[in-house]
C-alpha cells in the first residue's frame, strides 16, 4: 500500500483502520456483485418465463433475501465515504459555527449508531446460531431451498463493520 494511502490529513493511519477499511470496501464489493447477481438473475428468470414458459425457481426468495444482505454489507463503506442518508444542513452550520458543539453530537450519533447495531447484532446472533444448528431454510421442499445461515451470518458481519465504521469516525474525528 502507498505512503498516500496511509495517510489522513497528513497523519499515518494505524494500522487496524487501514484493516478495517479494507474489510470495509471489500464487503461493499460483495454487495455490488451480489447487485449485478441479482440483475442477471432477474433477466433469466423474466426470459425464462415469458419465452420458454419456464421460471427459475426461488428467485423471489433469494431477492427478498439478498436485499438485505446488500443493504448490510454496503452499509460500512457508506459511512466511511460520507454518503450515509441524513440531513447536514444543521450539523455544517454547526461545524462553522460551534465545531466543538459539532464535533460532540457528531459523535453522540456515532455512538448512538454503535449502541444500534451492538443490539441487532445482539438480539441476532441467537437466531443465527439456531439457523446453523438446525439447518434452517427458506422455500418449498421439492421446488427451491436454501439455507438461511448465510444470511444471517452476512446481516452479523455488517452489524460488526458498521459498528467499527462508528467508532473509527470517533477515533478519526478526535485525532487530528
Amino acid at each position: 500500500m502507498t505512503q498516500a494511502a496511509q495517510t489522513e490529513g497528513g497523519a499515518r493511519k494505524p494500522r487496524l483502520l487501514i484493516a478495517l477499511d479494507v474489510v470495509t470496501q471489500a464487503s461493499n464489493v460483495v454487495g455490488s456483485l451480489l447487485i449485478l447477481g441479482l440483475v442477471a438473475l432477474i433477466t433469466a428468470d423474466v426470459v425464462g418465463r415469458n419465452v420458454w414458459g419456464a421460471p427459475i425457481a426461488g428467485v423471489p426468495q433469494i431477492v427478498s433475501l439478498s436485499i438485505v444482505v446488500i443493504v448490510f454489507l454496503q452499509a460500512p463503506q457508506a459511512l466511511k465515504a460520507g454518503r450515509m442518508t441524513r440531513s447536514d444542513g444543521v450539523i455544517d452550520l454547526l461545524h462553522r459555527r460551534l465545531p466543538r458543539l459539532a464535533r460532540g453530537l457528531e459523535t453522540i450519533f456515532d455512538l448512538t449508531g454503535i449502541a444500534v447495531m451492538s443490539a441487532i447484532l445482539y438480539s441476532h446472533w441467537p437466531m443465527l446460531i439456531r439457523s446453523w444448528e438446525r439447518g434452517d431454510f427458506v422455500g418449498a421442499v421439492g421446488d427451491f431451498t436454501a439455507p438461511t445461515w448465510p444470511i444471517k451470518a452476512m446481516l452479523a458481519l455488517g452489524s460488526v463493520l458498521l459498528s467499527l465504521q462508528f467508532a473509527a469516525r470517533i477515533l478519526r474525528r478526535y485525532s487530528k
